[in-house]
């Protein structure tokens, strides 16, 4: 019976702070498809602030902006049928409103799980947080800017060499946009995840390195699977920086044992 009252109780508090960060995660896309972001200058700089504006939102001028720099030359964006642009507008939203929450996000899962790690344990996972965030932003920030232009741009020249108008659709780009953000913003976790394993003592060092072959294998496939054409070509994209992810993650868990070897045996008793 108090095994059942004892599952009863984590399940409440779990309810609970999944709405905690259901509301956090709900609140930033309200904002973001109430309010309008308008610039202004101080002191020479920048800056924005929101005004309500629920049509020209925030989350449309992040969308108009991905157009402009992402959707290659001579080809047109276009919605097929009413309400496109808004659930197009509803997924950027949705995705900056997780990011923006992610704070709160790490705060109650970590909180969470608290009680059945020990304070070592807890203090880890908060140690490892913040690089996590940071790497998903690099991740997604790579996405951006190097391999969703170069593949939007290699695809849709076939079209342009075969004398064709290319329109594309919002919901399809937006959808693509967002699948390539996420999953390298996930992929840029795989140091991490590797760090994580070995200094819990799941693998050691040797284990990634070892099996090298085997890994490279893997995320070839993996980028061969990702990508939405079979030349061969775009698939690097994504599997390149995996490996070379890999490879970080291997020689900072190598330079990690060595550096705890070398701490241990300066702290050995040294024999007259």
């Amino acid at each position: 019976m108090s095994e059942l009252q004892g599952i009863y109780a984590h399940l409440i508090e779990l309810k609970s702070r999944m709405i905690r960060i259901a509301i956090a995660v709900g609140a930033s896309i309200i904002f973001l498809l109430s309010f309008r972001a308008i610039p202004f200058w101080y002191n020479g700089v920048k800056l924005y602030y929101p005004f309500p504006e629920p049509i020209h939102n925030i989350a449309a001028q992040i969308t108009n902006y991905m157009r402009v720099t992402l959707v290659p030359e001579n080809v047109q964006l276009i919605q097929t049928a009413p309400g496109q642009a808004f659930y197009a507008q509803t997924y950027v939203a949705a995705l900056i409103g997780i990011v923006i929450s992610m704070p709160i996000i790490v705060r109650e899962l970590t909180k969470f799980i608290a009680p059945a790690f020990s304070d070592k344990e807890i203090h880890a996972v908060k140690k490892v947080a913040i690089p996590a965030i940071v790497l998903f932003v690099a991740g997604a920030t790579f996405a951006y800017f190097t391999v969703i232009p170069f593949m939007l741009d290699f695809l849709y020249q076939y079209g342009e060499s075969a004398g064709l108008v290319t329109f594309l659709n919002v919901m399809d780009f937006v959808t693509f946009v967002l699948q390539f953000l996420l999953a390298f913003g996930v992929a840029f976790q795989l140091p991490l995840i590797m760090y994580a394993a070995t200094a819990s003592g799941i693998t050691d060092a040797k284990f990634w390195r070892n099996n090298i072959r085997y890994a490279i294998v893997v995320l070839v496939i993996i980028g061969a699977v990702v990508t939405p054409d079979g030349s061969g070509v775009t698939m690097w994209f994504i599997s390149g920086p995996m490996i070379g992810l890999y490879l970080a993650g291997m020689i900072a868990i190598e330079s990690r044992e060595h550096k705890i070897k070398r701490l241990k045996s300066n702290s050995s008793p040294k024999e007259d």
